[in-house]
């Protein structure tokens, strides 16, 4: 059996590690930190999303770009079967009332120290504060505590990551050593991310943490029901994350761009006009609102404050307003602090096994791809079915060999 190679061990290298063990490969993993999967851990903190439940045809529909390759990989792991691999770790797997799926301890640390008992079992060797620096002339170079090593493996497979949390390894250091041996690697952005508005000072301070409910978003990626949260810098929050690439794309490309609003998305704009013509004229706005609209709080402040007074008077125009309110973004949210990033090794630079063609032996996945997907669990099954689809890629060209 081969010696393979495998940097980075977030999900889709220990997910390949797993898979080339099981076939009996001698397999090390090299990861850069104290301890494997830290980036995973922090994400289960609040509650593991490990995948979701809603069609198949939704579910891939939020992965873009509409990559055939990807779109192949997350065919053959699909979410049932993710929840199927948990469970065979004592995950006990449930779909909360979003449709999202979730272990039964909610947390990543139970599901990762069972799967890396089964690594170790299956004979896997994880070396940490290894630091992957580039390639050799027949291998690998890092960086340990012991000094310089360098390796050649017979295959190598790399999961190294995006660009986001890098205080917990994804530091995209990355990017320059893979494109100066000719790879195309799209620049990395900030994905699944907040945006700067300039807000009010007043409104900052007594509404910043405040979270707005039961409103639907609309933005070049479709229209959608959820919520999202007020920061002290803009907005973030599931709800905008959903629309978060749309919304970075359009400023890029122009410089601007409004995350629009419907207050009150259980009324027509008509019925709403009617409701708010029956208040008294000379009520303040804040009580036409409340009794005409059922709006108070942070949601009659977002609308004073980006709303014209000639909209505040006229019901119609203030119907129309409320259901379409624009709140204009200034700039996404750094890198650093996104949960996930866009961009990475395009799929042109690799074959179809997941190898790179400017390296033959090399093979990638995860979040060094070029792909990107909102939270909600996809994000985990894409790494999962990367790091599987590799694995399975790299084996292949072994048995050709």
């Amino acid at each position: 059996m081969a010696e393979v190679a495998i940097v980075g061990g977030g999900p889709a290298g220990l997910m390949a590690a797993e898979v080339l063990a099981g076939a009996g490969h001698r397999v090390t993993v090299h990861d850069a930190m104290p301890s494997p999967a830290r980036k995973l851990l922090l994400a289960g903190k609040s509650g593991l999303n490990l995948t979701h439940s809603e069609p198949w045809q939704r579910f891939i529909g939020r992965y873009r770009p509409n990559e055939p390759m990807l779109l192949a990989a997350l065919d053959a792991f699909r979410p049932a079967d993710l929840v199927e691999w948990a469970d065979g770790l004592g995950a006990d797997c449930f779909v909360g009332s979003s449709g999202r799926v979730f272990p039964k301890a909610m947390k990543a640390s139970p599901l990762l120290r069972a799967w890396l008992r089964r690594l170790a079992d299956l004979g896997v060797t994880i070396r940490t504060r290894h630091r992957w620096t580039g390639f050799s002339d027949h291998g690998l170079t890092f960086e340990t505590p012991d000094g310089r090593l360098d390796i050649a493996p017979d295959a190598a497979l790399l999961a190294l990551g995006g660009a986001s949390w890098p205080r917990l390894g994804s530091d995209a250091a990355w990017v320059a050593p893979l494109r100066a041996i000719g790879n195309d690697v799209a620049d990395l952005k900030p994905a699944n991310a907040g945006f700067d508005v300039d807000w009010d000072a007043a409104f900052v301070e007594r509404f910043a943490g405040a979270p707005v409910k039961s409103v639907t978003a609309t933005s070049d990626a479709g229209t959608t029901p959820g919520e999202f949260v007020i920061s002290r810098h803009g907005i973030e929050g599931s709800l905008v994350y959903l629309h978060a690439a749309a919304l970075r794309d359009r400023l890029d490309a122009e410089g601007k761009a409004d995350f629009l609003l419907d207050l009150v998305p259980g009324r027509s704009v008509e019925r709403l006009a009617r409701d708010l013509g029956r208040q008294d004229a000379k009520a303040s706005f804040s009580n036409r609102l409340r009794k005409g609209a059922g709006l108070d709080g942070v949601k009659a402040a977002l609308a004073r404050l980006f709303m014209s007074e000639d909209e505040r008077r006229h019901p119609d125009r203030l119907a129309a307003r409320l259901k379409a309110l624009p709140i204009p973004l200034r700039r996404m949210r750094p890198i650093a602090e996104a949960i996930s990033s866009a961009g990475g090794i395009r799929f042109a630079s690799l074959d179809d096994r997941f190898m790179l063609k400017a390296r033959p032996g090399t093979f990638v996945a995860g979040e060094m791809l070029d792909w990107e997907a909102p939270t909600g669990g996809y994000l985990l099954t894409g790494c999962f079915a990367t790091g599987r689809a590799a694995a399975r890629g790299l084996m292949d060209w072994l048995a050709e060999r």
